[in-house]
């Protein structure tokens, strides 16, 4: 079992990689995970991801209320309502990552998606990666519309907004919103170059065979043939083959 202090390094080295990577600027963007049933470390309102210490992570109950008293101005991230609502979705996961991936936005800004299936590597890692339309951030509708949609999700984009990720940990995540930003990288080129090409019907059949082979169990996306994306407790969350 994950000690409290392990948790806490994890949390606070995936925040600064977050950072780093260019996936989150300034204050935003927030982290969370799992430490027991009824506890969740988040990240605090406010802060840096490229300077977020062990220390400044928040234990939270599934309310969202913190179990001790904390400094003056020192409150849970203004999202926590989005990871509680992600957590009650989907009790296979422990960990759960928001962050603001430059070209993800600028694809759900543009009114373009990223659920087609043309990248191999998606299908098997994340299956499909849907937006969710927008609602104005930290607010309860943000919450109940990621409840929503993560429930047969591991990955999704907030028009507008961001992106979320969840895993069972949140090295996971932060593996599957690198994952979603490359593709949006490489789906950004193509649209430059020319025309973006499905992959055939039979050849996302066959990746699916390999994602269940893998013990992933298959879900129904809003459109299109039935897609994968949640992992079974224990498993290291598909990503990749």
């Amino acid at each position: 079992m994950t000690t409290e202090a392990a948790l806490r390094d994890e949390l606070a080295v995936i925040a600064r990689r977050t950072y780093d990577a260019g996936f989150a600027a300034a204050t935003d963007g927030n982290v969370s995970a799992r430490l027991d049933d009824r506890t969740i470390l988040i990240s605090p309102s406010g802060c840096c991801l490229g300077e977020l210490q062990p220390v400044d992570l928040i234990p939270v109950d599934l309310d969202g209320q913190p179990f001790t008293a904390l400094p003056p101005g020192t409150r849970p991230t203004s999202e926590f309502r989005m990871h509680l609502a992600a957590y009650q979705a989907r009790p296979d996961i422990a960990a759960v990552l928001h962050a603001h991936p430059p070209v993800t936005i600028a694809f759900s800004i543009a009114g373009r998606s990223l659920e087609s299936c043309v990248i191999p590597e998606v299908i098997v890692g994340l299956g499909t990666i849907p937006t969710v339309d927008y609602t104005t951030p930290t607010t309860p509708e943000t919450a109940a519309a990621v409840g929503r949609a993560i429930a047969r999700r591991d990955a999704l984009v907030l028009e507008h907004h961001g992106t979320v990720t969840v895993a069972t940990t949140i090295t996971g995540a932060f593996y599957k919103l690198d994952k979603v930003e490359h593709s949006a990288k490489i789906l950004l080129a193509a649209h430059q170059l020319g025309e973006v090409r499905d992959l055939p019907p039979a050849e996302v059949e066959r990746l699916l065979a390999m994602r269940e082979s893998m013990g992933l169990p298959p879900i129904v996306p809003s459109s299109g043939p039935p897609l994968t994306t949640r992992s079974p407790e224990g498993h290291p969350d598909g990503l990749g083959y």
